[in-house]
């Protein structure tokens, strides 16, 4: 067999989630892991760590040199946190597989709650919802910009920029730092879109990587995944926009919760729709509902 090809970016993460893809992939396949080789390729998102995303670029920062190593056919495959890949894709690419999730939650780090970060203290984050979603809990708080892999973010913090970061669960678990941080119930902070989920993505007319790639597939996940996704497709969402949202699977039943912030967490609408998992104008239903209940000051934020 011509060795499999599986692309992804080069920070610690990146490369245990490359590495999982990998195991899984063999696993399912029968195949030695000799025959699946890890592809690193270094993306702009990586390389600019001094400013927010949505100023240089937004999301493509962290696919547009997988996408053009992948459709350049340098790559079979590319391996991505499912919450960094933009909302619209491009029609030769496929999301083939969506590992089971991991944990959806938020961890802080730097104290024991939101509640008991100091007065007019300082939270370190590059995202937008996270931001506006504790400045919505304590308003006294101010935010700093806090970029880089979770190790950087760390030495940040360390170093004194900042009294707490938040940071997903599921990347310090992956990372073996499961003593790292407080997990944030969901229903006080509600995750983004896709937050737990690792990816695989391949060219949309290779047939023989959609049989390797399909065989690693989560449906339970991936439905959910494409709910959340669903969502800020209809919301056309970008990375400024503070958005929360999760969806899970009982039974028959995929229920799928969102929230939608104002920039300073002053002004937010929450809703929810339940219906088949399968069904995809359940997230337009719920970005019409959640946009027609909006305050100005958030529904502004999505008007595309």
């Amino acid at each position: 067999m011509t060795v499999f090809k599986l692309g992804t970016r080069g920070s610690p993460l990146a490369l245990v989630q490359a590495h999982l893809v990998r195991e899984a992939l063999a696993a399912a396949n029968n195949l030695p892991l000799s025959d699946i080789e890890i592809v690193v390729i270094r993306t702009t998102g990586d390389k600019v760590q001094d400013r927010p995303l949505a100023e240089i670029g937004g999301k493509a920062l962290w696919t547009k040199e997988l996408d053009r190593a992948l459709l350049a056919g340098e790559i079979d495959a590319s391996v991505h946190s499912m919450k960094d890949v933009e909302t619209f894709r491009p029609d030769m690419i496929a999301i083939a597989a969506v590992l089971a999730r991991a944990d959806v939650r938020d961890r802080l780090v730097g104290a024991a709650s939101i509640d008991a970060i100091p007065q007019g203290g300082v939270l370190g984050t590059s995202s937008p919802r996270r931001a506006a979603q504790v400045k919505r809990l304590r308003p006294d708080l101010s935010v700093v910009l806090f970029r880089g892999n979770v190790d950087t973010r760390l030495a940040k913090l360390a170093a004194g920029e900042a009294d707490a970061t938040l940071l997903a669960a599921a990347g310090l678990e992956r990372l073996g730092r499961h003593d790292v941080g407080t997990e944030i119930p969901t229903n006080v902070l509600l995750p983004a879109p896709a937050q737990g989920a690792v990816g695989v993505e391949i060219r949309a007319d290779d047939a023989r990587a959609r049989e390797l790639v399909g065989a690693i597939d989560h449906a339970e996940t991936h439905a959910c995944v494409r709910a959340e996704r669903g969502l800020l497709a209809a919301l056309k969402a970008d990375c400024h926009s503070p958005v929360a949202a999760l969806a899970s699977i009982e039974g028959a039943i995929l229920t799928l919760e969102a929230e939608l912030l104002s920039e300073d967490g002053a002004e937010h609408v929450h809703g929810a729709i339940e219906g088949a998992p399968l069904d995809a104008a359940l997230p337009a239903a719920l970005a019409h509902d959640l946009l027609a209940r909006a305050p100005e000051a958030v529904r502004r934020l999505f008007d595309g």
